[in-house]
């Protein structure tokens, strides 16, 4: 159990004496809306055309999740060119380019696209502004399967901008007809600054019709900004490959906390790192499921750090329906 106070609670002062070791926990944290519909379409993909069913790249970032379903039978693949001819696959949530659903169609594949209906936005802004011939200049990182996914929608149209650095090689058609998207899971500061870059070269440049940035990956970062003053060490438990988690160890130490660590689990995390340390802070990633954030809580209770504050600064209540096509197929008391 850990004991629940607004950030209004928070007074970083410690009894008189040696100071107490305590877990500030950060809420919210861990699986967001788009992410919990993209695990259990997986799961009921499983349940309603049996295994094995193929899932394109990582459902999600976290590779607890990832072995956990394929040790239930999903298969994970690079390229639907490794799926067998009429077999299931998934898309993952990041989201994929025409090209991918084209050639699934090709190969007689049946899909279940768990993309995230925020990710779906982003797309849809892509194709509309590419049919308005705006030059689009796409914030996010290289190599990213939700950059690709949304380059994909009109790649004679869309320009990556990997960070402020690279603001200098952007060259557009039309300075008057220039728009900027963004990557779901990227550093809001980051972003921001991204922007700033491009509209000192661009004046007439345009902002999406809505923020781009997931909700989720706003408040987790908003948590940790208030959070991470008050902390010598956070904890941010995520995978490597997932952005939103490694954007937390960014935001944490940018925001004052003296360091910060990213770990896929408690079995990563280095008792050294505890050394000279009273306050600890934990988060997690958007695709972390909160069973990893409990086995953190008790490797740092076994070592004294039993008191758990849990700093809530926003409640999530938002939830997406799952997909149609897999909607279509289940049997009517498993619909979610």
């Amino acid at each position: 159990m850990w004991i629940a106070r607004t950030l209004g609670g928070m007074t970083g002062e410690h009894e008189a004496g040696e100071p107490t070791p305590r877990v500030l926990l950060a809420k919210p944290r861990g699986y967001c809306a788009g992410v919990d519909r993209a695990v259990v379409a997986v799961e009921k993909a499983l349940e309603t055309y049996g295994a094995p069913v193929y899932v394109r790249k990582e459902i999600v970032h976290n590779r607890h999740v990832v072995k956990t379903l394929a040790e239930r039978g999903a298969v994970f693949v690079e390229e639907t060119d490794e799926v067998p001819e009429g077999a299931t696959v998934v898309f993952s949530a990041h989201g994929v380019s025409p090209a991918v659903h084209a050639q699934a169609a090709s190969r007689e594949l049946r899909t279940v696209d768990a993309t995230c209906p925020l990710v779906t936005k982003v797309h849809q802004e892509a194709k509309r502004f590419a049919r308005d011939d705006y030059d689009i200049l796409l914030i996010g990182h290289e190599g990213h399967e939700e950059v690709e996914g949304t380059a994909g929608e009109a790649p004679e149209h869309v320009q990556l901008v990997d960070g402020p650095g690279a603001v200098d090689q952007v060259t557009v058609r039309d300075p008057e007809k220039v728009i900027w998207l963004s990557q779901t899971t990227l550093s809001v500061d980051e972003t921001l600054e991204t922007v700033r870059a491009l509209r000192e070269r661009f004046p007439s440049l345009a902002d999406p019709p809505s923020d781009d940035i997931c909700y989720a990956t706003q408040n987790r970062q908003v948590a940790v900004k208030q959070m991470a003053p008050e902390c010598d060490l956070v904890l941010v438990v995520g995978s490597r490959n997932s952005s939103n988690s490694v954007r937390l160890v960014e935001v944490a130490l940018q925001a004052g906390a003296s360091a910060a660590y990213l770990v896929d689990h408690a079995g990563e995390i280095d008792a050294s790192w505890l050394e000279g340390v009273t306050t600890v802070g934990v988060t997690s990633g958007a695709s972390v499921p909160e069973i990893l954030v409990g086995e953190v809580l008790h490797w740092l209770a076994d070592r004294g750090w039993a008191d758990v504050e849990e700093i809530t600064t926003a409640n999530e209540k938002l939830t997406f329906s799952l997909p149609r096509e897999l909607k279509r197929d289940m049997k009517p008391q498993a619909v979610r």
